[in-house]
């Protein structure tokens, strides 16, 4: 369940930096952005292999 609060910490993260990109157009702020995306694709992937993990243990 870690694992799940971190995605969810980044996801937050993540907004904030999007709202400074979108709203404002700053730069650095959608680099951070897809740098964050990238984070959460292998956050979650981590977690779907965990979940599998379980499951096919019993």
């Amino acid at each position: 369940m870690d694992k799940f609060t971190e995605l969810k910490e980044l996801i937050q993260q993540t907004e904030e930096d999007a709202q400074k990109f979108y709203n404002s157009k700053v730069a650095a702020a959608g680099t951070r952005v897809r740098k964050n995306m990238q984070d959460i694709k292998k956050l979650a992937q981590d977690i779907r292999l965990e979940i599998q993990d379980i499951k096919n243990q019993g």
